[in-house]
């Protein structure tokens, strides 16, 4: 029993880590061409050293009104497989609403069950007083913190994605504030370059990046993760690697409909 629950213990991280960040980043100006939209919808599956099913996650957006602000409503799910669920059962569900144009959040949602491990949260950014309001339900308690320029769990993801990445060179790193479980995190993205990915959609031109965290944050020093992100102008994360002292924990980009371009694909 300690065996699976080490492995999906960090098999959760890597559902946090989906919905974190495999995006690609940054110059200084946003595209012109939107990267989402209004009813993109993305799937992907996880599974441990390749070849054993541990469950899947998904991503997708909404077109709402927040308050009287017409925003987006991106909500993240993970959840473990039917095999792994008898050893160790995920149930995670994160929300965000954030302006389309400018994508900064107003207000986000996390609502998870790991194991029996639960937690469940709500956020109001209030950008005026540069203050972040948490609301714990289970705990019955209300917390205001004071923030700056933060980004929750999901628009963090979209907030990245918005950006042009074209001009990005080997070496670079990307710096934004994340607000996640009452603090804010400096977080940064490092990219390494690019590389043309054999997929079950074909062959994919894509942008690699190394996120680069503290270690007992989110991922364990000897932990390295590497992100794939598509090349074209969705910049949609196509597979992650989590390369562990055994084995490996990997996800990858299984469906999707509602893409705001064209996903390419490499013709020889």
């Amino acid at each position: 029993m300690s065996y699976f629950f080490h492995k999906f213990e960090i098999m959760k991280k890597i559902l946090v880590f989906l919905l974190l960040v495999t995006i690609s980043l940054s110059s200084s100006s946003q595209e012109a061409i939107p990267a989402f939209q209004d009813g993109e919808w993305l799937r992907y599956r996880m599974s441990y050293s390749g070849f054993l099913k541990a469950g899947e996650a998904t991503l997708e957006l909404k077109e709402e009104n927040y308050k009287g602000k017409k925003v987006l409503h991106a909500i993240g799910k993970g959840k473990t497989s039917s095999v792994v669920g008898w050893f160790f059962k995920v149930r995670d569900r994160y929300e965000s609403y954030f302006d389309p144009k400018e994508v900064k959040p107003y207000y986000f949602v996390r609502d998870i069950d790991e194991g029996g491990y639960k937690k469940k949260k709500n956020i109001t950014f209030d950008h005026e007083k540069n203050t972040a309001h948490v609301k714990d339900i289970l705990k019955k308690r209300d917390t205001t913190i004071s923030v700056t320029g933060p980004q929750d769990m999901i628009s963090t993801f979209y907030f990245l994605r918005s950006y042009n990445t074209k001009n990005l060179k080997k070496g670079d790193e990307i710096h934004v504030n994340m607000f996640f479980d009452e603090k804010q995190y400096p977080f940064k993205l490092l990219f390494l370059g690019y590389e043309t990915l054999s997929t079950q959609f074909g062959k994919v031109r894509t942008q690699m990046f190394r996120p680069l965290v503290q270690a007992g944050r989110v991922f364990k020093a000897k932990e390295s993760v590497t992100v794939w992100i598509t090349a074209d102008d969705n910049k949609v994360p196509i597979k992650m690697r989590a390369s562990l002292s055994v084995g490996s924990l990997r996800a990858e980009l299984d469906a999707f409909k509602g893409l705001a371009n064209p996903f390419e694909i490499v013709v020889e």
